[in-house]
């Protein structure tokens, strides 16, 4: 039972020993103590008032005299109007902090056999471009989302929906086909994804460049269009791809593989993996079966055009189109084969897709029309909505090619590292690959603590500059006192043999223990809410706490042998859970800075 269950069940027998009120100790929620006050736990009275037919303040009083009467881990207390403040016994903290130290997985729920799996969908890439700053946010909040939920017991599938077909796939291949020149990743000596998006913007400048003649020889916008013939031609290479043409298939083939092999190479360098990948080419096929499917049993018609649809306006949502009138399938039916394929592979209990929220209605859709197929998860389904991200500068664009890059800002964070480490003399005793390895960890960390320290459900825009800061709530002022502490702990080895029993608290080793026994119930809260902030959040007022014990509690020089040991071996365990909390979020720590 955790200090704050303890509290609250002290609390249920007070009030029903004092008032005759018969309530459950889950309506008592303890909360710690506001820093301006002394005690370590609050308890809220005003909901008890009626039933002691008193004023707050001597509510207050009754209860807390009660506690100290009759629960031990109470030590003194004070109440302020319907507050009461809870000092408790060094004996408690203590404990609570000998069995912290004793669970190597503190915090963390262990999966068993009848475990729920979860499946998770992140990253969804097209292979018309690289990945951009917008899918650094999206792995990293999928990535993350699926540490937190195996912490928390669940089995869980980390999977991806490659977009590998389309009209945009076949504006890069026409593009490679008119201007390439027969170039490869090899002879350019570039990556595959950066090539083919390299394509991807060419064609759009020469379209554009096409439309302005056009329109200059007098035709509408609308009519340029129509007249485009890089269009045109983009146009029948998709028919002539969905019609299986073996040129454009094997070329559609060859330039795919130097993306994958590109975005490989990226998800390595991010630290983001996955046990399954799907691709739209092998699933919308599925999904024109499960739509026809649909169709004969009536849960979609069709309209005199050939085309197919749902009705949704019962559900409070409009008529949705799944199949054009030529045949071909929209993004919904893609959805809907991608689903008809994890359900056949995995025995899936929730399905989590983390996509932005300029998808929310495409969900809201493809929920409905998943239940109505048959999909027991359907219904249920989690769309992970999340904000977009923007530099200062505003909105990227993928056509134009204003994009920030993952590469590129990798590499960027990684170098930035190197500079500020340097300046600040960090790196003075460190090798070349020490350097090396240091730089990598704290430019990418300061890049996925800056993103997933933000609530996931709003926009956000991301500045390099303030998230490579070794001060305030970043990613390397964590992994600095990470280093500083293993620094500390390699002058002395803390020795658990020696009793700690004896040990005189004060107020900062409290408040150490305190927030270390908030950590389970923070990894269960951002399991429930899907919130990776809360870790990220929760971390930084760990380290933050803990730099204020530091500086006020000597170590090294403390004669008392007890409390010297306390405070190694307390410094030992936030580290640890330091480095537990931040792999939730994918990011390393160092030992040495």
């Amino acid at each position: 039972m955790s200090i704050e269950q303890t509290i609250a069940q002290a609390t249920a027998e007070a009030v029903k020993a004092l008032y005759g009120l018969d309530i459950d100790a889950s309506a008592v929620v303890p909360q710690t103590t506001r820093k301006e006050f002394e005690g370590n736990l609050t308890i809220v009275v005003f909901p008890f008032l009626k039933a002691s037919h008193k004023a707050p303040e001597a509510t207050a009083v009754e209860i807390g005299e009660y506690l100290q009467a009759h629960c031990p881990a109470v030590a003194r207390f004070n109440a302020v109007k319907g507050f009461l403040n809870l000092s408790l016994n060094d004996t408690l903290w203590l404990d609570t902090f000998r069995a912290i130290e004793a669970d190597e997985r503190y915090g963390f729920t262990e999966a068993t056999p009848d475990s729920q799996l979860v499946m998770i969908e992140y990253s969804s890439p097209n292979t018309n471009k690289p990945l951009h700053l917008g899918h650094v946010r999206n792995n990293l909040l999928g990535y993350s989302l699926a540490q937190i939920l195996k912490a928390n017991g669940y089995k869980v599938v980390k999977t991806n929906i490659v977009n590998d077909r389309g009209i945009h796939i076949c504006k890069s291949m026409l593009a490679w086909q008119k201007w390439g020149n027969g170039i490869t990743p090899e002879k350019a000596g570039v990556k595959g994804d950066h090539l083919i998006g390299d394509f991807y913007v060419a064609f759009d400048k020469h379209y554009k460049a096409e439309l302005a003649e056009l329109e200059a020889s007098g035709k509408s916008k609308e009519e340029a269009e129509q007249a485009s013939t890089l269009m045109q031609e983009a146009r029948a290479m998709l028919r002539r791809w969905e019609a299986g043409d073996e040129e454009v298939r094997s070329l559609w083939a060859m330039m795919n593989e130097w993306v994958y092999a590109g975005f490989d190479e990226t998800y390595r360098r991010l630290g983001v993996d996955f046990d399954k990948i799907y691709y739209e080419s092998q699933t919308y096929l599925v999904g024109k079966e499960k739509v026809l499917e649909g169709l004969e049993k009536g849960i979609m018609y069709r309209k005199d055009d050939g085309s197919v649809w749902a009705d949704l306006t019962a559900d409070g949502l409009d008529h949705k189109l799944l199949l054009r009138s030529d045949g071909t399938s929209v993004y919904m039916t893609q959805d809907i084969g991608t689903a008809k394929l994890r359900y056949d592979d995995y025995p899936i209990d929730r399905m989590i897709y983390v996509v932005g929220n300029e998808q929310d209605y495409h969900f809201k859709v493809l929920s409905l029309l998943l239940d109505k197929l048959g999909f027991k998860w359907g219904k249920e389904l989690v769309h992970f909505s999340y904000g977009m991200v923007e530099l200062p500068e505003g909105k990227m664009k993928s056509r134009e090619g204003t994009v920030v890059d993952a590469d590129d800002l990798m590499d960027a964070m990684i170098a930035t590292a190197k500079d500020v480490s340097a300046e600040l003399g960090k790196l003075d005793e460190c090798t070349p690959d020490e350097v090396e390895y240091i730089t990598r960890i704290v430019g990418l960390g300061a890049l996925k603590y800056f993103i997933l320290k933000v609530d996931p459900r709003k926009n956000m825009t991301f500045n390099p500059k303030e998230s490579i800061d070794f001060n305030g709530n970043t990613g390397p002022f964590i992994q600095y006192t990470h280093a500083r502490i293993k620094s500390l702990l390699r002058k002395v080895t803390p020795d658990s043999g020696i009793d700690i029993a004896g040990a005189s608290l004060t107020e900062r080793e409290v408040a150490l223990i305190q927030r270390l026994a908030d950590y389970p119930s923070v990894v269960a809260e951002a399991g429930r809410s899907y919130s990776p902030a809360l870790i990220a959040n929760y971390v930084y007022d760990l380290v933050k706490e803990y730099n204020q014990f530091y500086h006020d509690c000597p170590i090294m020089k403390e004669s008392d042998v007890a409390l010297r040991q306390l405070r190694l071996r307390l410094s030992a365990v936030v580290a640890r859970t330091i480095a537990a909390a931040t792999s939730l979020l994918g990011i390393e720590v160092p030992d040495r800075m």
